[in-house]
């Protein structure tokens, strides 16, 4: 296995549709080169962000093979995740064929498995396919909490690389970190709002919505963090927490997907069941994201407050 740098960020990236509802490659391309260009340390693509359970298996690997031959330098990690063992398996090894360098995998939702059917699970993909593998907690998706001991079991195994943790509870969290310290593994965080707490207690990075739209000050942040200034790192957060906030009233990548559209870099069209952002949140995004803009303009140039 070829390990990969698993700190810093990673954009958990959008799937933009065009009018018909067909993948629009060339925005993804655009999209990938962007983030490359904004500094990022790897991409994320077909994951919860990228509608990946709307998307066919052919489609999944289709976006993979695009966002590879868009980059130059940074690592391509697929979301290949799946209730389905079996089908998780098949995607992942169609991502290694394609060329990912890595995989993040959801755990198995709806049909809630014990904590031991995890194991099984990751460990049937992670013997079958030597590429990096990241176990992703999102207990709110999937209806189960993949538990510190799971975790730290999993971590044992050579392709089993990191943990996303979006569990919201720091605790848990911590603790993953503290007992896997001996081992060859990271841990970032899978939510925005928790990405600064969870460098604190020794998180790698983060896979991150909100850095498709803020990828400067995101990555400036978790660098802040990783070298240690964790005043810049705070001040950074708070910047961004309104944005962390407004991209989440909505089920993810509904809001995120209107405010790439917002800037520019892509449609808000999603595949139903999702729907477009409700009017009433509109307003505040637009608003959120136009700060941002124009706290980065006085930025560049000091003296345009003074005007």
């Amino acid at each position: 296995m070829t390990a990969i740098d698993l700190s810093g960020v990673f954009p958990a990236m959008c799937t933009p549709f065009d009018e018909d509802e067909r993948i629009d490659f060339e925005t993804l391309q655009a999209d990938a080169q962007r983030l490359e260009t904004a500094g990022v340390d790897g991409l994320v693509p077909v994951g919860s962000t990228g509608e990946s359970a709307t998307l066919t298996h052919d489609e999944h690997v289709e976006v993979v093979e695009a966002v590879i031959e868009a980059v130059d330098d940074v690592p391509v990690i697929a979301g290949t995740g799946s209730n389905n063992t079996r089908e998780a398996l098949e995607l992942s090894e169609r991502a290694a064929d394609a060329g990912a360098d890595g995989l993040l995998l959801i755990s198995p939702y709806y049909n809630k498995p014990e904590q031991r059917g995890l194991i099984e699970h990751y460990r049937t993909i992670a013997d079958a396919v030597d590429l990096p593998q990241i176990v992703y907690n999102v207990p709110s998706r999937t209806g189960r909490n993949i538990e510190p001991d799971t975790a730290v079991e999993l971590a044992s195994h050579e392709n089993v690389a990191g943990y996303k943790a979006a569990s919201g509870d720091l605790g848990q969290i911590s603790e993953v970190v503290e007992r896997t310290r001996d081992e060859d593994f990271a841990v970032l965080s899978g939510d925005d709002g928790m990405t600064l707490p969870t460098l604190s207690v020794g998180g790698t990075g983060t896979i991150s919505v909100a850095a498709n739209i803020e990828p400067e000050r995101t990555c400036a942040m978790v660098g802040a963090a990783l070298d240690g200034d964790y005043q810049r790192a705070r001040e950074l957060h708070h910047e961004l927490g309104p944005l962390f906030r407004e991209l989440f009233v909505e089920t993810n990548p509904i809001p995120v997907k209107e405010a790439m559209e917002i800037r520019g870099y892509g449609p808000a069209r999603l595949r139903s069941p999702l729907s477009r952002l409700a009017d009433e949140y509109r307003a505040d995004l637009e608003a959120v994201l136009a700060d941002l803009e124009r706290d980065e303009t006085e930025l560049a140039d000091p003296a345009e407050g003074d005007r």
